[in-house]
């Protein structure tokens, strides 16, 4: 039985959020702020900042607000209830874990976890990976902070029991995936009929993992190891399955086993798979079983040689969407993007500018210097420009003791002429999908490279990675991936809030429990919590309320 308790919406509060440089530092900043409605819509005013304040001038502002309406007994000292010596008792942080509880159990990972005390035990590696990044320690030291243990009815533990539970998940993968598939996709809906998939790597500072190895490092991080990661999605971008590679696996070797986990784990043999230039080739179009199609771009070399036999010609770029199909019944689908045309031509002139620059130091320095080598300061021009890649077009010459640059027009319009242009490739035939729908089904890998950057650099933080087995550094990428599902739907969720999920999630935190039993539900109601009678809920902040219900609408 539950009994409803109506909470006065306070308008004014204080706002903390944390941001993280990338020097690994952490910034906090305290504002005033005050919520108020306009239109039907909720906003935000900043009072004052409040940051350079002392921590416990913050608290008793944030008191103030709280207990506004019964100052006098605080002052007197006879406490809210007015029982004699006012005394405090701060409990564990609720509000973070009881949310993102919440919308796990909602999205089927905590029954795709299971009820056991491995289960748990990964169910709480998400949900910190959510709340606060960082090793498997920083998970424990978290759980003391917030009330983990009482949430998830979970016995005491320690990192090396977070470490044997990231094999424990590594062995569970395919039926954990599975049934979160099954939990998307019941079995009386239909299935999807389109898969997005792509591939990155993450580098380690470390040599000891075990599928550690150097490979091509989209990074930019020249001499370390790495690993690569296929990230496997549905039509909406939403993952359904994630796998480790060692890190010297070229992109189409990764692409099979993923039309084979479709059809085994999945139970979806006629499907579409989407992937970016370079990941579906002949061999692996060629293995494609029956009723399996792809959509995919094709490289510039390829670009430049179906060109030279003829098969499309320059003049079908200049069309919004031009379609070429061939005998063997492959479909291209050609566009020009004019703003990617004017970056590429931008970049170029700002190259050209910086050649220019270094020729004109290069020249000073020999006008300075009378014994100084022509022949050397011809040879660092020609080195600049070959790392920036300007010698096709643009070459070095020398006239007495003075340098200069020289254009070639012809080969730069030859560079050029390409510039914006993408091809895109599939077997789908036009009844099956036309020209438009194949050109924004092949857009929409931009949901897979979000999915990515929140997970390796923004809010997940996949990197650094802690671990050195191959089943443990598949447990930790398993882990990052079931948090980005509950990020990526509270982000959805609180788009029309202004809020982000991080700020959000710390508001949450500074909401505490009291009491022996704890249970909360949210009503439909933004400005009404049902609690139950054996238990108490102190709400630090009643906007905790108001956004819950945006949560779970």
């Amino acid at each position: 039985m539950s009994v409803s308790i109506d909470i006065i919406v306070t308008t004014m509060y204080v706002d903390r959020s944390t941001v993280r440089a990338k020097s690994g530092k952490s910034y906090t900043r305290f504002l005033l702020r005050e919520s108020f409605r306009e239109n039907g819509k909720v906003k935000h005013r900043t009072i004052a900042n409040l940051s350079k304040c002392k921590p416990e001038e913050i608290e008793a502002i944030r008191l103030a607000l709280k207990h506004k309406g019964e100052l006098p007994k605080l002052i007197e000292g006879r406490g809210i209830n007015g029982r004699g010596d006012l005394k405090w008792e701060q409990g564990l942080s609720i509000g973070a874990i009881w949310t993102v509880f919440q919308l796990a159990k909602e999205l089927g990972i905590v029954r795709a976890l299971g009820s056991t005390r491995q289960g748990k035990l990964a169910l709480w590696q998400v949900m910190a990976r959510v709340i606060d990044q960082g090793s498997r320690l920083s998970a424990v030291r978290l759980a003391g902070a917030h009330a983990a243990c009482d949430v998830l009815t979970l016995g005491r533990f320690h990192e090396d029991h977070l470490y044997e539970n990231l094999d424990w998940l590594c062995q569970r993968q395919a039926d954990i995936e599975r049934r979160l598939f099954q939990a998307r996709y019941p079995e009386k809906s239909e299935k999807p009929r389109l898969f997005l998939y792509d591939v990155t790597s993450s580098y380690f500072e470390g040599s000891q993992n075990e599928l550690a190895a150097f490979g091509y490092n989209r990074d930019g991080k020249r001499g370390k190891r790495q690993i690569v990661i296929g990230l496997l999605c549905d039509a909406a971008g939403v993952p359904v399955s994630i796998e480790v590679f060692k890190g010297n696996t070229s992109d189409p070797k990764t692409f099979l086993p993923q039309v084979q986990k479709s059809a085994e784990r999945f139970g979806v043999k006629e499907v579409t798979f989407v992937g970016d230039r370079g990941m579906i080739k002949s061999p692996q179009i060629d293995a494609l079983p029956e009723g399996c199609h792809f959509i995919t771009a094709i490289t510039k070399p390829q670009i430049e040689k179906l060109l030279k036999t003829g098969v499309f010609q320059m003049e079908l770029f200049d069309h919004d969407l031009a379609e070429v199909t061939t005998d063997a019944g492959v479909r291209y689908v050609l566009r020009r993007n004019p703003l990617r045309a004017d970056e590429l031509a931008a970049g170029r002139r700002d190259k050209m500018r910086s050649a220019n620059k270094f020729l004109e130091q290069q020249n000073a320095y020999l006008a300075e210097h009378p014994r100084a080598k022509v022949e050397v300061a011809l040879r660092k021009v020609t080195e600049k420009l070959q790392r920036l890649k300007l010698d096709g077009w643009l070459s070095a010459r020398a006239s007495g003791r003075t340098l200069t640059l020289e254009e070639d027009a012809e080969a730069l319009a030859e560079l050029a002429k390409l510039d914006g242009c993408y091809v895109l490739k599939t077997d789908l035939t036009s009844e099956q999908a036309d020209r438009r729908t194949v050109h924004d089904r092949y857009k929409d890998l931009a949901q897979v490279e979000w999915a990515f950057r929140t997970s390796k650099t923004a809010h997940l933080e996949c990197r650094p990675i802690h671990v050195r087995l191959a089943t443990r550094t598949r447990g930790h990428v398993l882990v990052v991936m079931l948090a980005y599902r509950i990020v990526a739907e509270l982000r959805r969720r609180w788009q029309s809030l202004d809020v982000t999920v991080e700020e959000g999630l710390d508001q949450f935190s500074d909401s505490r429990l009291v009491g022996d039993r704890r249970e909360c539900v949210v009503k439909e109601q933004p400005a009404r919590l049902a609690v139950r009678s054996d238990s108490m809920l102190a709400v630090d902040r009643c906007s905790l309320v108001f956004w819950a219900g945006h949560v779970f609408n």
